[in-house]
């Protein structure tokens, strides 16, 4: 067997998939699934979304320039989807789900109660790039439930069942492999 040429794509997969909150100028929250997210930079910690300008939250991002990103379980699959899916424009996706918004400390975006990780973000610049534009964000303050951590205070995201995103379907995450540095510890 042999491999496919396909046409160039976004093959990137598996990815995180989150709710990320946001309020508009006048107080009025909500939530946007994204799968498009990730890790830009250690120092500053900065981080980074991509979002079609047609979507309901991009003139409030735009706007505001302020967000939050919430991390997803296995109990918030069915929200996770139905924020990806249902408008701002026409739901309140935080009373249609039952989800608690609460403040955050540093932005004026609201945070996922029920979210294990709640990562607070200002964007520093937006880089439009075609279909989507990136949000290129300072991370301003990160929230952990502490019912994720142990009596030695590690926090163990693992038990709260987090959620990854392929190709149109949600996974659990899998077993343990190894940890950083393992392939090259003494046997």
């Amino acid at each position: 067997m042999g491999k496919q040429l396909w046409k160039p794509g976004n093959m990137l997969y598996p990815l995180p998939v989150v709710m990320v909150s946001l309020a508009d100028r006048d107080g009025r929250p909500n939530i946007i699934t994204l799968a498009w997210v990730g890790t830009v930079c250690t120092n500053p910690p900065m981080v980074s979304i991509s979002v079609r300008p047609e979507r309901y939250s991009y003139p409030i991002l735009k706007e505001t320039g302020e967000f939050v990103i919430n991390l997803t379980t296995k109990e918030l699959a069915f929200a996770t989807d139905y924020c990806g899916v249902k408008s701002g424009r026409d739901v309140d996706k935080f009373k249609e789900m039952g989800l608690t918004p609460i403040p955050a400390s540093e932005v004026k975006a609201p945070m996922i109660k029920e979210s294990p990780v709640n990562i607070e973000c200002k964007v520093r610049q937006i880089l439009p790039l075609g279909s989507h534009d990136m949000f290129l964000a300072d991370v301003v303050a990160v929230h952990a439930d502490e019912k994720y951590m142990d009596e030695k205070h590690k926090f163990h995201l693992e038990q709260a069942e987090p959620i990854i995103y392929s190709h149109g379907s949600y996974f659990g995450c899998g077993e343990l492999l190894g940890t950083f540095g393992y392939s090259v510890k003494k046997r």
